[in-house]
C-alpha cells in the first residue's frame, strides 16, 4: 500500500516514534512524505521514503494530487489543532480530497494505531468495501 506520513512541526517528533514502533509494518509498505519529516523519518530509520516538497510548499497538495489520482491508500497526518497553519487551506483542501476519494486518514496517534494494526493483521481492504466489491454494511433499519 502506499501510505502518506505529514506532521506538523510540533507533531514531528510523535509521528517519528510512531513509525519507530511500526517499523515493521511500515518497511512492507512504499512510503511517501512531506519534505521535513520525511527526512526526519528517513534519518531515524533508514526506511525508504519518498519526499515531495514541505507542506507550506506545496506538499500537502502534490499529496493531494496522488489521492485524486487513486495512488494513495492511507494518509497519516499529525496535526497539531493548537498551533495556526499558515498553509491551512491546503491541510483543508488534503483532508477534503481524502474524505471525497474514501482515503483512511488518520489526524493523531489513536486513529493511526487502529489503521497500522489493521494492516498488520491484514484486514484492512477498503478499497474493496469502498467500491461495493467487499463485505456491504447493512442499515439498521430494515426495509420491511
Amino acid at each position: 500500500m502506499n501510505i502518506a506520513l505529514i506532521a506538523h512541526d510540533k507533531k514531528k517528533a510523535d509521528l517519528i516514534q510512531f513509525v519507530i514502533a511500526y517499523q515493521s509494518i511500515f518497511e512492507q509498505h512504499t512510503l511517501f512524505a512531506t519534505g521535513t519529516t520525511g527526512l526526519r523519518i528517513q534519518e531515524a530509520t533508514g526506511l525508504s521514503v519518498h519526499r515531495f516538497q514541505s507542506g507550506p510548499l506545496g506538499g500537502d497538495q502534490e499529496i493531494g494530487a496522488l489521492i485524486a489520482k487513486n495512488q494513495m491508500d492511507i494518509v497519516i497526518f499529525f496535526r497539531d489543532p493548537l498551533t495556526a497553519q499558515p498553509h491551512e487551506p491546503d491541510v483543508s483542501a488534503l483532508i477534503r480530497l481524502c474524505d471525497v476519494y474514501n482515503v483512511p486518514l488518520a489526524t493523531n496517534m489513536g486513529t493511526a494505531e487502529v489503521l497500522i494494526r489493521g494492516l498488520e493483521k491484514g484486514t484492512i481492504d477498503w478499497r474493496n468495501v469502498s467500491r461495493g466489491q467487499g463485505r456491504r454494511f447493512e442499515s439498521a433499519e430494515s426495509d420491511e
